[in-house]
C-alpha cells in the first residue's frame, strides 16, 4: 500500500490509521472499524456525488480495513469507478484495491476488463504498466481470454516503452503458469527471442524468465535463444566486455541475469554450433576462473551472489555432461567447499558432488575427496548436511573403496538421527555390501553387524535379502551359521536378529552341529530362550524352525514335541500360533521318516532378480536415489552378488527422439511371439489378448512378483519370505488445468482401451485397459523418450469436484527415476460407484535436466466404459423404448459426419462404445439400434441408442434414452463425436 504524506492530502485516512493503532484492545479496534465502516457506507449512498479524491480517501480506508483482516462487503463499484480517472493517484488504488479484494470470479470483470483495455490502448506508459500489473496480480482465466492475445503484441511491439515491455513479459509468464492453453504461439515467439540482446536490464531479466517458462513446452520454438543466450552470458561475464557493468551488486555484474541465463541453457543439450559450443565452454571457464580469484569484497553479499553464478556454472556442466576438464575442474572447486565455514556452501556442494559422482568423466575426481567427507559425516552439527555426506560416499562407492565406506557407514549408523537411518544408511549399507562383496562372509558379518547396530530401522527388505542370498550360495551356509549362532547369544538380541537366526539355523544349523558348543540341544535352548519376548509374527517363524529341526536333528524331536504340545501353543489365542502348533505336532507325530524328510526338505534356491533392497530405494526420492549404483555407471572391477550379468551402457539401446517408445501405434499382431529380450523394446506387446483372445484381469505385475518369491508352502513350512505390497499412492494435490488437447486424447479412447494416450518430445504415455461390469483395472505405461534421466517421477490421479464419490481409483506408486530410453508401469484399480460426467484428472511431474516438467491429462475413464451388452428382440426393445418416453429421459443429436460413412467402420465403433447391436429390429436397415446397461455400484442405468445415417446427405441421426437425463446427455455427447 502506498504510504501516506502530505502532498497526498489524506488526513483522514492518516488519523484512522493512527487510531486503530491506538485501540487498547480487540474490542475498541473492531468498534473504531465499524465505525468508520458506517461512515463510508453512508458518503456512498449519499445523495452528493463524491469526486475522485473522497472516493480514493474512502477506497484506503477499506482497503487498509481488509488488510487487518475484515470482511469487505462493498466499496467495489467505487474501486471501478477510479480506473476511469486520469489522475496516477486515484487510478494506482484502484487497481491495488482490485488486486487485492475483488475475486476472479466477480460480476465486475467485465467492467474491470473494459477499463484494463483503455489504458492498454492510451500508450501511456503509467497506465499500461498499472493494467498489466492488474492482470497479472488477479490471473483469472477470464482476463487470460481477454488479454493473452493483447499482451505478447505489446511486448515485441517496436514503440512500447522498456518498462511496458518488463511488465508485459512478467503478464505473460504469470498467465502461461496459470492458464498455458490460453497464450498463443505465433509469429511473436520469434522475436521475443530477441529481448535477450534488450539494453535494459529489466527487460532482459523478464524476457529470460518467460522463455525459460516458454521453451519447456515448445522447445523447438525457442532454439535460437540458444546463441543469443550464450553472446550475452559471455558479454557479462568477460571482463572486457562494458555489457551491463552499470548492473553490478557488489562487485559482481548482473548475478540474477546470469543466473537465469544459465538456467536457460539448462532446458537444451549442448549447443551443435561449434563456434557457440566454444565460447560457451570459454565463458564457464571463466567462471571457474574467477571463482579462484580473492574476494573483492568481505561482505556476505559479495560472495553469496558469486556462488550463486558459480553453482548454476556448475549445474549446467553437470547437464550437459560431455567436457571431462570442466567436470574435473567443477568437482575439485566443489571440493574446496566442503571445509568452508559456510553451512549452506558445504551442502550444496555435498549435493553437486553427488550428481558429479555419477559421471564416467568427474567419478575418479571425486573419490580423492573421500576423507573429508567421511570427516564431515562424523563431524557436521547439521543433519542435512551429515544426510548429503551419506549420500555422497553412496554415490562415489566402487569395489575399491566399499569396505572403507561401508564401514564408516556403519560407525555413524551408531550415533546417526533416527530419521534418516533406515533411508540413507540402513538401506544403502545393505546394498554397497551385496554390490560389492570381495567374499561372502564379509557380506553376512556386514548385515548382522547393521542389524546388531539398528535393528529397528532395519527394513524386512534387508533381511529378506540375506536370507536369500545365504541359500543361494552353498559356500557361505555354513559360515553364516556359525555367524548368527554367536549372535543370538548375546545377552539383548534384536528380533531381526531371531528371524534371521530362526531361518539360517533351521536350513543350515546341521553344518556346525558338530561344534559341541553348537550342537543340536544348544540351537533349540538358545532359539527357545528368545520365543517368549518375540511378537507373533517371529514365534511363527520359530515354529517352523522346530520342525526343521525335528527333521534334520532326530534327537531333538522329544523336546520339540513337548514344545508344540504345551498347552500354551495348542490353546493360543492367535490363530495362526494355534495352528501351526497343531499341525506340526501332527506331522511329527503320523508321518514316517521319509515323508518327514521329504515335507521338510531344505528350502530350493530362490529364482535370480533384481535386488528387493535395491528396487525399494529405487521407490524413495533424493539425490541418493539417482546416484552411480542406481544408474547406468558401473564400475568394471564390480560384481553381482548373484553371478549375474548387469547391463552397461553400451549394451542398452536408447530410442531416437522421434521412435514410437513403448510400441503402441501398430495394432498388435494375432498371434504374439514371445517377448524378445533387450532394452530397445521397452513395451513389446503390452496390449496381446489372452488365449481366448479376450482381456483377463489376472494378477498385476507387482503381484506376480510378490508370487514368484513366496515358496511353496506345503513342501517347506519355512515359507515365510514375501516382500511388501507397494506403498499406497499420495492423496489428491492442486494441479493446473489440462493441456488443450486433453478433450482430443480423450476421445480417441471412448470406443476403444488401448493406444497412446499422450506424447511428446519427451514422454510417450500408453493405455491398456479391461473392464467388467463396474470394476475395471488400466495399466499406464510411461516412457522416456530421451537419453537423460527423469528425476522425482510423480504421476498421480485427482478426482474434481465431487466425483470421488461417483468413481473410485486406487493406484500404485512408480519409481521416482525414469532412466533414459525406459519405461515404467503403473496400475490403476477402479470402481464405479454411481453415474459420473467428468473423468479423473492425471497430473504427471518431473524432472528433466534439472527442469520441473508437468502436464495434466484427462484419464480415458468415461462412463460408457461400465456398459453391459444387452440382448434383446424387437418387441421387448420397443416395449422399453416407450417406457422411456418422457422428454427427460431422451437426448438427441443431429450432427454432420466427420469421418467417412462406413457400415462397418459404424458398428465397430458401436460395440466399441460397449453396447450390443441388435439385428432385424429397426424397420430401416440401414439403421443401428443398441441396448445396454451401466452397472455400478449404487445402482442400474438402462440404455436404448438408435443411430440413422444419412449418407446422401452425409448426416447422422443419434437418439438415446436411458432412465437418468444426465447420462442420457452425455452419451449422446460422447457417442456423436465419434463419427
Amino acid at each position: 500500500m502506498p504510504a501516506v504524506s502530505k502532498g497526498d492530502g489524506m488526513r483522514g485516512l492518516a488519523v484512522f490509521i493512527s487510531d486503530i493503532r491506538n485501540c487498547k484492545s480487540k474490542e475498541a479496534e473492531i468498534k473504531r472499524i465499524n465505525k468508520e465502516l458506517a461512515n463510508i457506507r453512508s458518503k456512498f449512498k449519499g445523495d452528493k456525488a463524491l469526486d475522485g479524491y473522497s472516493k480514493k480517501k474512502y477506497v484506503c480506508k477499506l482497503l487498509f480495513i481488509f488488510l487487518l483482516g475484515h470482511d469487505i462487503d462493498f466499496g467495489h463499484m467505487e474501486a471501478v469507478n477510479l480506473l476511469s480517472s486520469n489522475k496516477y493517484t486515484e487510478k494506482q488504488i484502484g487497481y491495488l484495491f482490485i488486486s487485492v479484494l475483488v475475486n476472479s470470479n466477480s460480476e465486475l470483470i467485465r467492467l474491470i476488463n473494459n477499463a484494463i483495455k483503455n489504458d492498454l490502448a492510451s500508450r501511456n506508459p503509467t497506465f499500461m504498466c498499472l493494467a498489466l500489473h492488474c492482470i497479472a496480480n488477479v490471473g483469472s482465466r477470464e482476463m487470460g481470454e481477454a488479454f493473452a492475445a493483447d499482451i505478447p503484441r505489446i511486448l515485441v511491439a517496436g514503440d512500447s516503452m522498456d518498462s511496458v515491455k518488463q511488465s508485459a513479459a512478467l503478464c505473460l509468464l504469470r498467465l502461461y503458469k496459470a492458464s498455458p492453453d490460453l497464450v498463443p504461439m505465433g509469429e511473436w515467439t520469434a522475436r521475443v527471442v530477441h529481448l535477450l540482446n534488450d539494453q535494459h536490464m529489466g527487460v532482459v531479466t523478464a524476457a529470460v524468465s518467460l522463455i525459460t517458462c516458454l521453451c519447456k513446452k515448445n522447445p523447438d520454438d525457442f532454439k535460437t535463444c540458444i546463441s543469443l543466450a550464450v553472446s550475452r552470458l559471455s558479454r557479462i561475464v568477460s571482463s572486457a566486455s562494458t555489457d551491463l557493468q552499470d548492473y553490478t551488486y557488489y562487485f559482481v555484474p548482473a548475478p540474477w541475469l546470469s543466473v537465469k541465463l544459465l538456467r536457460l541453457l539448462q532446458c537444451y543439450p549442448p549447443p551443435e554450433d561449434a563456434a557457440v559450443k566454444g565460447r560457451l565452454v570459454e565463458c564457464l571457464e571463466t567462471v571457474l576462473n574467477k571463482a579462484q580469484e580473492p574476494p573483492k569484497s568481505k561482505k556476505v553479499q559479495h560472495s553469496n551472489a558469486k556462488n550463486a553464478i558459480l553453482f548454476e556454472t556448475i549445474s549446467l556442466i553437470i547437464h550437459y555432461d560431455s567436457e571431462p576438464n570442466l567436470l574435473v575442474r567443477a568437482c575439485n572447486q566443489l571440493g574446496q567447499f566442503l571445509q568452508h565455514r559456510e553451512t549452506n556452501l558445504r551442502y550444496l556442494a555435498l549435493e553437486s558432488m553427488c550428481t558429479l559422482a555419477s559421471s564416467e568423466f568427474s567419478h575418479e575426481a571425486v573419490k580423492t575427496h573421500i576423507d573429508t567427507v567421511i570427516n564431515a559425516l562424523k563431524t557436521e552439527r547439521d543433519v542435512s548436511v551429515r544426510q548429503r555426506a551419506a549420500d555422497l560416499l553412496y554415490a562415489m562407492c566402487d569395489r575399491s573403496n566399499a569396505k572403507q565406506i561401508v564401514s564408516e557407514m556403519l560407525r555413524y549408523l551408531e550415533t546417526a538421527d533416527y530419521a534418516i537411518r533406515e533411508e540413507i544408511v540402513s538401506l544403502k549399507v545393505a546394498i554397497l555390501a551385496e554390490k560389492y562383496a570381495v567374499d561372502y562372509s564379509w557380506y553376512v558379518d556386514t548385515i548382522l553387524n547393521l542389524i546388531r547396530i539398528a535393528g529397528d530401522y532395519v527394513s524386512e527388505e534387508v533381511w529378506y535379502r540375506v536370507l536369500q542370498i545365504v541359500t543361494n550360495r552353498d559356500d557361505v551356509q555354513g559360515y553364516a551359521a556359525k555367524t548368527v549362532f554367536e549372535a543370538l547369544q548375546a545377552p539383548a538380541c534384536h528380533e531381526n536378529m531371531v528371524k534371521v537366526g530362526g531361518y539360517i539355523l533351521g536350513e543350515f544349523g546341521n553344518l556346525i552341529a558338530g561344534d559341541p558348543r553348537s550342537s543340536p540341544p544348544v540351537q533349540f535352548s538358545l532359539l527357545h530362550s528368545k520365543f517368549h519376548l518375540c511378537s507373533v509374527a517371529t514365534r511363527a517363524l520359530l515354529l517352523s524352525t522346530y520342525i526343521k529341526f525335528i527333521n534334520l536333528f532326530p534327537e531333538t524331536k522329544a523336546t520339540i514335541q513337548g514344545v508344540l504340545r504345551a498347552g500354551s501353543q495348542l490353546r493360543n489365542a492367535d490363530v495362526e500360533l494355534q495352528q501351526r502348533a497343531v499341525e506340526y505336532l501332527t506331522l511329527s507325530s503320523v508321518a514316517s521318516t521319509d515323508v518327514l524328510a521329504t515335507v521338510l526338505e531344505e528350502m530350493p534356491p530362490f529364482p535370480e532378480r533384481e535386488s528387493s533392497i535395491l528396487a525399494k530405494l529405487k521407490r524413495k526420492k533424493g539425490p541418493g536415489a539417482g546416484s552411480a549404483l542406481d544408474d547406468g555407471r558401473r564400475d568394471p572391477s564390480s560384481h553381482d552378488i548373484n553371478g549375474g550379468v548387469e547391463p552397461t551402457p553400451s549394451t542398452v539401446s536408447t530410442p531416437s527422439p522421434s521412435a514410437d517408445l513403448l510400441g503402441l501405434r501398430a495394432a498388435p499382431p494375432p498371434a504374439a511371439p514371445p517377448a524378445p529380450s533387450g532394452a530397445g523394446q521397452l513395451l513389446v506387446d503390452v496390449f496381446s489378448d489372452g488365449p481366448a483372445g479376450q482381456p483377463s484381469l489376472g494378477p498385476t505385475p507387482e503381484e506376480a512378483f510378490l508370487s514368484e518369491l513366496e515358496p511353496p508352502a506345503p513342501e517347506s513350512p519355512m515359507a515365510l519370505l514375501a516382500d511388501p505390497a507397494p506403498a499406497a499412492d499420495p492423496g489428491p494435490e492442486d494441479i493446473g488445468p489440462p493441456i488443450p488437447e486433453a478433450d482430443e486424447l480423450l476421445n480417441k479412447f471412448v470406443c476403444r482401451n488401448n493406444g497412446v494416450l499422450f506424447e511428446n518430445q519427451l514422454l510417450q504415455i500408453g493405455v491398456k485397459s479391461e473392464f467388467r461390469q463396474n470394476l475395471g483395472r488400466m495399466y499406464l505405461f510411461y516412457g522416456n523418450k530421451t537419453s537423460v534421466q527423469f528425476q522425482n517421477f510423480s504421476p498421480t490421479v485427482v478426482h474434481p469436484g465431487d466425483l470421488q464419490a461417483q468413481l473410485a481409483v486406487q493406484t500404485k506408486r512408480v519409481a521416482s527415476q525414469v532412466d533414459g530410453g525406459a519405461q515404467v508401469q503403473q496400475v490403476l484399480n477402479i470402481e464405479c460407484l454411481r453415474d459420473f460426467l467428468t473423468p479423473p484428472l492425471l497430473s504427471v511431474r518431473f524432472r528433466y535436466g534439472g527442469a520441473p516438467q508437468s502436464l495434466t491429462l484427462k484419464l480415458p475413464v468415461t462412463i460408457n466404459k461400465f456398459f453391459q451388452p444387452t440382448e434383446m428382440a424387437a418387441q421387448d426393445f420397443f416395449q422399453r423404448w416407450k417406457q422411456l418416453s418422457l422428454p427427460q429421459q431422451e437426448a438427441q443429436k443431429i450432427f454432420k459426419a466427420n469421418h467417412p460413412m462406413d457400415a462397418e467402420v459404424t458398428k465397430a465403433k458401436l460395440l466399441g462404445f460397449g453396447s450390443a447391436l441388435l439385428d432385424n429390429v429397426d424397420p430401416n436397415p440401414e439403421n443401428f439400434v443398441g441396448a445396454g446397461i451401466i452397472q455400478t455400484k449404487a445402482l442400474q442405468v438402462g440404455c436404448l441408442l438408435r443411430l440413422e445415417p444419412n449418407a446422401q446427405a452425409q448426416m447422422y441421426r443419434l437418439t438415446l434414452r436411458t432412465s437418468k437425463e444426465p447420462v442420457s446427455r452425455h452419451l449422446c455427447e460422447l457417442l456423436a463425436q465419434q463419427f
